[in-house]
């Protein structure tokens, strides 16, 4: 059961407000020996698709190389890669409604091939694949690297999504740190980690698509859309929709930073019950904003989050490692990998939040820290006019806790 509390705190710093209140507001903003790299072509009429070589994926591979053209797609193999991915599915025999199992619930029989991006990967496999987005700003296509472990026994698809933002390196050393820490035949069903969602803004360090687009602004996408829709819809398409649940890894945005903590529609019994086997992190209702990957997945009928934690452009291993161990403590309560060290306890569940701003300008010097719980009339920081030295106070207007925070800066 969630339990209810006062405030988160953004600033300057993000407030969770009473949770009795009735209108809701938005947040403010193994192994095996072979060594292979599968790429992504649609099968001609009457190929059997390629199987997936098991490899470990700790060892260090070459980059394939990269094609210069995309392969045309025509409309009745469309046809044939949707209906392909639809058996594949349904040969796993799980629905998104039915992910929720305990270690006692989930009976020892063996796996299926599953199949992902026209490769078929059989049990007790982890491999490398790579997806490519049916449109690119270039014309040439981009080789998305996906890690993929399919366990030795039966269970759920579980996805792991980071960089949709290009800038938000914590997400990737999560995945990383998670898929290579997998053993493949002890895995109940399978898990998709994409390290690097965005690698056209990833390569740039920079947070948007090369047009400046926020990709996470046009999930599910539309095939006959804007480069962005494309790409969404082609990633929604060819990797979302295989999977039964998906945590999506973020940062804070520009200049700015996040307590660990989960972002769900707690309005909907299923995410609800998804955010429970979490353990001891923080969880702020949030419908998501419209486009992003986690709403547009929701609405698709798969549970999903958004797991924020820390700052963009740095990487941050205190932050990493609460991500990893929040997803291995999923992981293990699904019943789907044993892990050891998890959480047990659950965090407070913030249903309303908002941010407290400044209204002078000047050098910001906070004085709170993430995760301080605070009291109305507490002093959070203070504006430093650097020509006068005037001083202004922000002043807490909330009981609460901080959850996100803008970094020590210059604001107007």
């Amino acid at each position: 059961m969630l339990l209810k509390s006062t405030i988160p705190l953004l600033l300057w710093a993000v407030f969770a407000l009473p949770a009795s209140a009735q209108q809701v507001d938005e947040p403010a903003s193994e192994p095996g020996q072979a060594s292979a790299t599968v790429a992504k072509t649609p099968p001609s009429a009457g190929q059997s698709p390629s199987t997936a070589a098991s490899i470990d994926l700790k060892q260090v591979f070459e980059l394939p190389s990269t094609d210069t053209f995309l392969p045309h797609v025509s409309p009745g193999d469309k046809a044939i890669r949707k209906e392909a991915a639809s058996v594949a599915n349904s040969e796993a025999q799980w629905e998104p409604v039915n992910f929720l199992l305990n270690a006692e619930e989930i009976l020892r029989h063996p796996n299926t091939t599953r199949r992902l991006l026209d490769v078929e990967i059989p049990p007790a496999t982890s491999t490398r694949l790579i997806w490519k987005p049916s449109r690119t700003f270039s014309g040439m296509a981009v080789d998305t690297p996906v890690l993929v472990v399919n366990g030795a026994y039966d269970g759920p698809t579980f996805c792991l999504t980071a960089a949709v933002h290009g800038d938000e390196l914590n997400g990737i050393e999560m995945v990383r740190r998670v898929m290579y820490d997998l053993d493949p035949h002890k895995l109940h069903g399978m898990i998709i980690g994409v390290p690097i969602v965005n690698l056209l803004g990833f390569s740039r360090n920079s947070r948007y698509l090369p047009d400046r687009r926020d990709l996470n602004r046009y999930f599910p996408g539309n095939p006959n859309g804007s480069v962005a829709s494309r790409i969404a819809n082609a990633f929604f398409d060819d990797v979302v929709q295989h999977c039964n649940m998906l945590v999506d890894l973020h940062t804070g945005s520009f200049y700015r930073t996040n307590i660990p903590q989960l972002r769900a529609d707690l309005n909907n019994p299923l995410v609800a019950d998804f955010v429970e086997i979490f353990g001891d992190i923080p969880v702020l209702h949030s419908r998501g904003n419209k486009g992003s990957l986690r709403a547009a997945t929701v609405r698709a009928g798969i549970p999903a989050v958004t797991l924020e934690a820390g700052e963009p452009m740095r990487l941050q291993r205190g932050m990493v490692e609460v991500g990893v161990k929040a997803i291995n403590t999923l992981l293990a309560k699904s019943g789907m990998y044993s892990k050891l060290g998890l959480w047990i306890k659950p965090e407070p569940a913030f249903y309303r939040s908002t941010w407290v701003r400044s209204n002078a300008s000047g050098i910001l010097f906070s004085r709170m820290k993430l995760g301080a719980e605070v009291k109305k009339g507490d002093i959070l920081g203070a504006v430093n006019n650097p020509i006068n030295n005037e001083q202004i106070d922000i002043v807490s207007p909330y009981n609460g806790t901080i959850l996100g925070m803008a970094l020590d800066q210059f604001v107007m």
